[in-house]
């Protein structure tokens, strides 16, 4: 077991060689493009961080964002932010961490306040009540299509694409048909997901007797 833990762990190193991505020159551009990513994200900075890290920027790849995205999803608080502290940390350490973290809130912080005393002024009007209701229906519509075209990263998942979807599909319907809580769903689709494509890899890359 442990030398099949280290095979992958080689292999892995190889693939990252392989698909070398840039990163932020320095900790001022990493904080700017962190700013603009969050003064865009009305209604969740998903929909916007997946363009502008992995299409404007270039700074991830479709399947290293799709494998991040999922990490940060699975650990506690905000998911935006724990991708963010692993994207800066990555680059800069501990500095690029906070760094990143501080550029997806301060600007949105003290808008957050400027916008507070103009609702507490004005909320009782119907075009303001209209345009935050208008809002919930564009950001649903806005993680839905990301979401669509990150199913196209899975087309060279271990799991094979339609493995993928299955599990996909399964999940979506655990939680938002039949209503299951979400961390018992996590535990068994998570683990079950994570040990199949373990397998899927090792048999692969390390058939039997390749010691």
């Amino acid at each position: 077991m442990y030398s099949s833990v280290i095979r992958l762990k080689n292999y892995y190193m190889k693939q990252n060689v392989t698909h070398s991505i840039s990163g932020p020159k320095s900790l001022s551009e990493l904080y700017w493009a962190m700013t603009k990513l969050a003064l865009q994200g009305f209604g969740g900075v998903f929909p916007v961080a997946q363009r502008v890290l992995v299409e404007e920027r270039k700074w991830f790849t479709s399947q290293v964002f799709l494998e991040e995205w999922a990490v940060a999803q699975v650990l506690p608080g905000p998911n935006i932010v724990n991708l963010l502290v692993m994207f800066g940390g990555r680059w800069f350490g501990v500095m690029g961490a906070i760094v990143a973290v501080a550029g997806i809130f301060s600007m949105p912080a003290l808008l957050l306040i400027l916008v507070a005393i103009f609702f507490e002024q004005f909320r009782e009007y119907p075009a303001v009540a209209g345009a935050l209701h208008g809002m919930g229906a564009v950001s649903a519509g806005l993680i839905g299509g990301t979401s669509l075209k990150m199913a196209g990263s899975l087309k060279v998942h271990p799991l094979t694409f339609w493995g993928a979807i299955t599990f996909t599909v399964v999940t979506f319907v655990l939680l938002a048909v039949l209503k299951f809580p979400l961390i018992p769903v996590l535990l068994v689709m998570g683990t079950s997901s994570i040990f199949l494509t373990y397998l899927k890899i090792k048999n692969s890359h390390f058939p039997k007797g390749n010691k």
